[in-house]
């Protein structure tokens, strides 16, 4: 591999991986609220 591929390979990586771990970071801070939402509707 050459030193381009190799660095597009990791700054790819870095978008990816930092991406996975901002979207925990973020759940983590702000979890659903499940207690909030509405109970479905119950058909008979």
């Amino acid at each position: 591999m050459t030193t381009t591929a190799i660095v597009m390979m990791i700054i790819a990586m870095v978008t990816v991986w930092g991406g996975l771990i901002a979207a925990v970071v973020n759940l983590a801070r702000h979890p659903e609220e499940s207690q909030t939402e509405p109970a479905p509707p119950v058909e008979l």
